[in-house]
C-alpha cells in the first residue's frame, strides 16, 4: 500500500496500515490528539470528537467518471483534525484477489480525475488529484485544521478491460466501499477583535483563535507582541493560520523563534465574509510556558461600485437600453480620478454587480446587471464576483470566455485573474495570480491575443472572482489615461458543448448531490469527449454500422428455405428477426423482451428462451420417436451434412457472445454472432414435409375466397 497525490505544510499525514475492524474501531474511538511537548498524560477539555458514516457503495472498474463512487461529507466549523476510515469488504470467491483501489479527496467540489491519462479540452485548468492506494482492506488518513464545508471522496476499481460478460458464465466478485469520518472540533475557542490584543499563554495546550474577515478586507496582519519565555526574551511559538484543503493547501505557517518580542505574518486578500482560524503552539521544552498578546489588524478596502438608484428611477426608454450598456453610472466615470478617488475618499477597486441566471439543473448564466462590457483601467483591477456557493453548483464546469477589440488595446494588455473566496487586488509585474489561500487562474488580453477562455471544472462551492486591469510593461505612462471595454461571457455548464457529437451528458446522483459527467463513444475519451486518441474513423464507425445491420441479412438464407420447405411459422420468425435487428431493437415475446431490455447481458434472458425452445424440441423429439417406432433423423447424411455444421456453429457463436465481445471489438464480434447464428438456423431446419411441393406455402394461406381443385372431375368452383 503507497500513498501519492500533493500537500504541503505538513497539514496532512497519510496513515494505510492493514488492522483489523473491530480494533481499528476501538482505536478511533478511545483515540484524543495528541498533547503538546511535554504532555503526555492529559488530555484537552476543550476538544470533543464526532463521526459520520455514509451507506457503502459497490465499486466498479474505471471506463468514465460514472465509474466512480461518490461520497459527500460536512466538515463542522473549529474542527482541528480530521480522520477518514477506509474500509473495503469483498467477496470469498476464487475471483476475489486483492485489487488496487483509488481513492480520492477534495474539499469544496468532486475530485477531478484522470486514470486513464486522457486529455482535456484546451483552456482547461486541472489542478492534480491527491490520491491514495488501496491493497488491503482498511486504510486510515489524517487531515489537520480542515476547512469546515463540503468534502468529497471518490474510489473506483483498476480501468475496465471492457470485456462485455454474460452475467451468470463468468464468475465476479463485488467490492464493497465505506468511509467513515471522525472530527475532532474545538469548543472553545478565542475570538481575537481587529486591533484589541489578546494575551495567551502557552504551557502544554496549543491556543485555538480564531478571527472574522468581512467582506473588502484588502490585507490582513496578525502580530504576536510581548512574547516572553518563562520571563526570558524570545518567542518560541509556531502560527497555523488558515485551514487545510485538498488537493492544494495554501496554510501559512509563521515561526517565532528569534530574540525579538514581536513577530508577524502579512495576508493579501483573504478569503472574505468568513472566520479564518489561527493555532498557536510552544516550541519551548516541556514546563515552559510562554506569554504572548497576538494582534490582528485589517486594513479596509472601499469598493467603486454601481450605484442601484438609476435602475429603480430609470424611465422605459432607459430600461430598454440595459442591455446595449448605455445606462448611465452613479458615481459617472469622469468623476472617478486617476488615483481612484471621489470626493476624497480612495477606492481599491471597482466592482461591477453581475446577475446570476439560474437556467436548468448545474447550469447558471452570469451576466454584468447594466452593461455588456466591463471598463477596465490600470489604477485600480475591475471584479465581477460570481455567485456559486448554493451547494449544488460544484457539479458542473464554470467557462469564461473574455474579448477586447484589437484597435483598443494596440499598445496595452489587459490581466486577468480568477479566484475564489477573494479577488486579487494587487497585480504586479511578475502577473503572479495568489490571494493568500487560493492559487487562481491567469488570464491575459493583447492585440495578438484579443481572446481568452478558461474552463475550470468541478469548481469548489464558494464567491469566484473576476479581477481585470489594465497593464503597460513597456511604457508605463501610456496607461494613466488609457481605458479598455472588455466583453465577457460567464457560464456554468453540466458539460462542455454537452460532450460533443461524440459524447453524451449523463447527470448523475449521490443522495441529494446532483453532478455531470460525458459518457463517451466511438473510441472517443477524455473529461469532455475530446481526446481522439484511440477514436475511430469515418470509415471505421461507417463499416461498424454497415457490420451490425447487413450482417443480418445472412437470415435470408434460413427465410428461403423455411419458404421452400413449407415452414411459414419458421420463416415469419426468422423475418421478423431480421428486421428488429436490423434497426438495432430485438422484439420477442412480451416478457422477453422486457427483461432482456432491463438487463441485456444477464445470462437468463439468453438462456431462459433456449432452455425453452430445447425442451420443446427435446419432448417432441421424444413424442414422435415413439410414434414413428424409429429415432429422427434415420440417415447418417442428416446428421453430418445438416445437424453437426449447424451445431457446431451455435456452439462457436455462443463462445463468442460469452466469452470474446470487449466494447472494442463489439461491432466486429457481434455481427459474427449474427452470422453464425442465421447460418445454424439454416442448417438445423427441419426437412419438407412428403408429398408438399417447394414453395407451395401460397396453399396454406387462407382467405375469404378459396380456389378448390376437384382432382376428378377437373372442375373449378367458387365457394
Amino acid at each position: 500500500m503507497r500513498q501519492a497525490g500533493t500537500g504541503t505544510g505538513g497539514a496532512l499525514v497519510a496513515v494505510v496500515v492493514p488492522v483489523a475492524v473491530p480494533l481499528l474501531l476501538l482505536l478511533l474511538l478511545a483515540w484524543s490528539p495528541p498533547a503538546a511537548a511535554g504532555d503526555g498524560q492529559k488530555s484537552d477539555a476543550r476538544l470533543v470528537s464526532e463521526q459520520f458514516s455514509q451507506a457503502p457503495q459497490k465499486l466498479a472498474f474505471y471506463s468514465w467518471y460514472g465509474s466512480a463512487r461518490l461520497f459527500h461529507f460536512r466538515v463542522p466549523p473549529d474542527t482541528v483534525l480530521l480522520r477518514w476510515l477506509l474500509q473495503v469488504s469483498r467477496g470469498s470467491g476464487p475471483t476475489c484477489t486483492n485489487v488496487e483501489i483509488t481513492v480520492y479527496f477534495r474539499y469544496g467540489a468532486p475530485p477531478v480525475i484522470n486514470p486513464l491519462g486522457t486529455s482535456f479540452p484546451d483552456n482547461t485548468s486541472v489542478q492534480p488529484s491527491f490520491f491514495l492506494k488501496m491493497l488491503h482492506s482498511n486504510a486510515s488518513i489524517n487531515i489537520s485544521h480542515p476547512a469546515p464545508g463540503d468534502w468529497f471522496v471518490a474510489a473506483h476499481l483498476p480501468p475496465s478491460s471492457h470485456k462485455i460478460e454474460v452475467k451468470g458464465f463468468v464468475p465476479t466478485c463485488a467490492y464493497i466501499f465505506q468511509p467513515d469520518m471522525l472530527v475532532v472540533r474545538v469548543v472553545e475557542v478565542s475570538i481575537l477583535e481587529p486591533d484589541v490584543p489578546l494575551p495567551q499563554t502557552l504551557l502544554s495546550h496549543p491556543s485555538y483563535l480564531k478571527v472574522f474577515v468581512p467582506e473588502y478586507t484588502q490585507e490582513l496582519r496578525l502580530e504576536l507582541q510581548g512574547c516572553a519565555s518563562n520571563g526570558s526574551l524570545g518567542c518560541p511559538v509556531r502560527l497555523t493560520v488558515g485551514s487545510a484543503t485538498l488537493p492544494g493547501n495554501f496554510q501559512k505557517v509563521l515561526t517565532c523563534s528569534g530574540p525579538t518580542q514581536a513577530c508577524h505574518l502579512l495576508l493579501p486578500s483573504p478569503p472574505w465574509d468568513r472566520w479564518l482560524q489561527v493555532t498557536a503552539k510552544s516550541l519551548a521544552g516541556p514546563r515552559v510556558s510562554v506569554a504572548f498578546s497576538a494582534v490582528a489588524a485589517l486594513t479596509a478596502c472601499r469598493p467603486w461600485s454601481v450605484n442601484f438608484q438609476h435602475l429603480l428611477q430609470s424611465s422605459p426608454n432607459q430600461s430598454s437600453n440595459a442591455s446595449t450598456g448605455l445606462l448611465p453610472l452613479t458615481p459617472s466615470y469622469q468623476d472617478l480620478d486617476r488615483r481612484g478617488r471621489v470626493g476624497g475618499g480612495s477606492f481599491c477597486l471597482r466592482s461591477f454587480p453581475v446577475l446570476r441566471e439560474d437556467v436548468d439543473v448545474v447550469s447558471v448564466r452570469f451576466q454584468p446587471l447594466d452593461r455588456v462590457s466591463v471598463l477596465v483601467q490600470s489604477d485600480m483591477p475591475s471584479v465581477m464576483r460570481l455567485n456559486l456557493n448554493t451547494g449544488m453548483d460544484s457539479g458542473g464546469s464554470l467557462t469564461i470566455s473574455m474579448r477586447v477589440n484589437k484597435t483598443a488595446i494596440a499598445n496595452t494588455s489587459v490581466v486577468a485573474c480568477v479566484t475564489a473566496a477573494s479577488p486579487l487586488l494587487s497585480f504586479n509585474a511578475s502577473l503572479s495570480c495568489t490571494t493568500a489561500f487560493f492559487q487562481g487562474h491567469p488570464l491575459s488580453l493583447s492585440a495578438s491575443s484579443p481572446t481568452a477562455n478558461l474552463i475550470i471544472p468541478y469548481p469548489e462551492t464558494d464567491n469566484w472572482y473576476l479581477s481585470l486591469q489594465l497593464m503597460c510593461p513597456e511604457r508605463p505612462e501610456e496607461c494613466e489615461q488609457a481605458s479598455v471595454l472588455v466583453e465577457t461571457t460567464l457560464n456554468l455548464v453540466p458539460c462542455l458543448n454537452d460532450c460533443g457529437p461524440y459524447g453524451q451528458c449523463l447527470l448523475l446522483r449521490r443522495h441529494g448531490y446532483l453532478y455531470a459527467g460525458c459518457s463517451c463513444k466511438a473510441g472517443w475519451r477524455g473529461w469532455s469527449c475530446t481526446d481522439n486518441s484511440t477514436a475511430q474513423t469515418a470509415a471505421q464507425q461507417k463499416a461498424a454500422a454497415l457490420l451490425l445491420t447487413l450482417s443480418n441479412l445472412v437470415f435470408l438464407a434460413p427465410i428461403a428455405i423455411s419458404v421452400h420447405r413449407s415452414l411459414l411459422v419458421e420463416a415469419s420468425v426468422y423475418a421478423y428477426t431480421m428486421f428488429f435487428s436490423t434497426v438495432l431493437f430485438l422484439l420477442g415475446a412480451l416478457v422477453f423482451a422486457m427483461s432482456l431490455q432491463l438487463d441485456r447481458r444477464a445470462a437468463w434472458n439468453t438462456m431462459g428462451p433456449c432452455l425453452f425452445a430445447i425442451v420443446v424440441m427435446v419432448t417432441m423429439w421424444v413424442y414422435r420417436c415413439g410414434r414413428r417406432r424409429h429415432c429422427y433423423p434415420p440417415s447418417w447424411q442428416r446428421w453430418v451434412f445438416y445437424l453437426l455444421p449447424g451445431i457446431s456453429m451455435a456452439a462457436v457463436a455462443i463462445t463468442i457472445y460469452t466469452s470474446m465481445m470487449t466494447s472494442d471489438n463489439y461491432y466486429y464480434t457481434h455481427s459474427i454472432w449474427h452470422m453464425l447464428l442465421a447460418g445454424s438456423a439454416a442448417f438445423l431446419l427441419p426437412p419438407r414435409e412428403q408429398h408438399t411441393k417447394p414453395w407451395a406455402c401460397s396453399q396454406k394461406l387462407t382467405c375469404h375466397y378459396e380456389i378448390c381443385k376437384n382432382h376428378r372431375d377437373e372442375l373449378y368452383t367458387v365457394t
